[in-house]
């Protein structure tokens, strides 16, 4: 069995993340479900189900590569909330608030990826 997911801050805010993310969409204009509803939402949920799914990993390495697709989708979820403030579909505040929690996370996962990052070079050298 792997590490436990639960029990890594990264995921922790990942996690709130994608959830506020679906529920700031659900507003989103009809036309946009198949559009940047769903992409923004995948992205999003990505995030954490990359950490999770690294955690059953069997090497660092291995593990480091899910972490890094977690930090890619990351930042695609916080992208398409720019875009999505810019054409108006979220209330100033509600992009403020979701945008200030995907610095948090990313922040967060970056110092995640740089400590493994650092265990590995340690290891290899």
């Amino acid at each position: 069995m792997g590490k436990d997911y639960r029990k890594i801050k990264a995921w922790e805010k990942c996690d709130a993340f994608a959830f506020e993310v679906y529920r700031a969409t659900r507003p989103f204009p009809r036309e946009e479900m198949y559009g940047i509803t769903s992409q923004v939402r995948r992205a999003a949920l990505s995030a954490p189900t990359n950490i999770v799914e690294g955690c059953g990993r069997r090497t660092q390495r291995d593990y480091l590569t899910f972490l890094n697709r977690a930090e890619t989708s990351l930042d695609e979820a916080g992208y398409l909330l720019d875009f999505a403030r810019r054409l108006g579909y979220l209330k100033p505040q509600d992009a403020q608030r979701l945008l200030a929690m995907y610095d948090e996370a990313a922040r967060v996962l970056d110092g995640l990826i740089a400590r493994i990052e650092g265990d590995l070079a340690q290891r290899e050298a």
